[in-house]
């Protein structure tokens, strides 16, 4: 059984799992964040996985993760350097000491990688994030939504160099992280909005990490994993089909593109166009959205339910998409101008995913 107060070793294939999910097809790649992480806890120990209420209000939170394209990350892997300088850098800015590791996103391999570093840091990991899925712009956080102030942002490369931001708000650290990504070669380490325990209340999605693990353990020896995952989630399924046709490009710190899946068996005759910027965003059916952001949607192998990120994606693989309603906290108006389809350029009015199917 789980002991929710502790990552382990065992946890991290189940982690690994609901990350990807959560990731709605970014967030990096989980395959090396589960080795790494796995690595990490074996040479460092198991590391604790604690809530806010457990921290001291003044002490500071360290959200962690990766920027940048994930056709470029999956390529060019982080040193194992880099959370150290930021957190150097961070308690000698502020100073104030740093005395809990958080994934800035739960999604991908932004969920999977905070353990590794939270155990060569030495500590512990807050069952939260910032999303409660993943998305592709540095604003685009339940801290911004929740009207928190940016603070302090960190980023460090793989070379060694660190990069300090002190923006004035949420897109202002969008546009200059943004910049400085591309210049360390559209992929680097980051703390953003780096908060004490207290200023965190409120401004977090709550039990994110624990939620990934319980989806890896629902699918678990299951007769019909797709449909354990689905039940899990609460999720609808949007279209069973093959993949027919994908456009993807790399620019400017993003993936862009669109994939077409084609049904077969009972949704035969049907196609299902997804708009991706990093993430998938937006389902589009006979020009009718099924649903979008900030809704998760995600693309699965319609054998074994794992994740296809939107970089994996290939012609003629069979798959399944599903998806589900976002935290509370994205459906309010705050929420929706920050990650809603206008957020990424998109002229249609936000319904949520379960009145497209009622």
């Amino acid at each position: 059984m789980h002991d929710r107060k502790r990552v382990t070793p065992a946890d991290i294939p189940h982690l690994t799992f609901g990350c990807a999910i959560l990731g709605t097809g970014g967030g990096g790649g989980v395959a090396s964040a589960a080795l790494s992480a796995t690595a990490a806890l074996r040479e460092h120990g198991d590391v604790p996985l604690v809530t806010l209420d457990e921290l001291p209000t003044d002490g500071l939170v360290l959200p962690l993760g990766a920027i940048g394209a994930p056709t470029v990350s999956g390529e060019m892997l982080p040193s194992g350097r880099e959370a150290a300088l930021i957190r150097d850098t961070v308690e000698q800015t502020l100073g104030k000491p740093v005395v809990a590791v958080m994934a800035s996103e739960i999604g991908g391999g932004n969920g999977v990688e905070p353990v590794a570093l939270a155990a060569s840091l030495g500590l512990p990991l807050l069952d939260a994030d910032g999303m409660g899925r993943a998305f592709p712009e540095v604003q685009m956080v339940s801290m911004y939504v929740a009207g928190r102030d940016p603070g302090l942002v960190v980023m460090a490369d793989v070379q060694g160099n660190v990069a300090t931001l002190r923006p004035v708000d949420g897109l202002w650290s969008e546009a200059l992280a943004r910049a400085v990504c591309v210049a360390m070669g559209s992929t680097a380490i980051m703390a953003d909005y780096v908060l004490t325990a207290g200023e965190m209340r409120g401004a977090v999605i709550e039990g994110t990490p624990s939620r990934a693990i319980a989806l890896g353990r629902a699918v678990e020896g299951a007769a019909d994993p797709v449909e354990a995952l689905r039940a899990e989630l609460g999720a609808v399924s949007l279209i069973t089909g093959k993949l027919v046709d994908i456009e993807r490009r790399t620019g400017g710190g993003f993936v862009r593109g669109s994939v077409v899946i084609e049904g077969i068996g009972e949704c035969r005759g049907r196609l299902l166009r997804i708009e991706i910027q990093n993430e998938n965003l937006v389902a589009l059916e006979d020009g009718r959205v099924r649903a979008s952001v900030p809704d998760l949607i995600s693309i699965v192998d319609n054998q074994t339910a794992e994740a296809i990120s939107t970089e994996s994606l290939r012609y003629g693989m069979r798959v399944m998409v599903l998806a589900w309603p976002c935290a509370p906290l994205w459906r309010t108006s705050a929420g929706l101008r920050t990650a809603g389809p206008s957020a990424f350029g998109y002229d249609i009015d936000y319904v949520p995913v379960e009145e497209c199917h009622a």
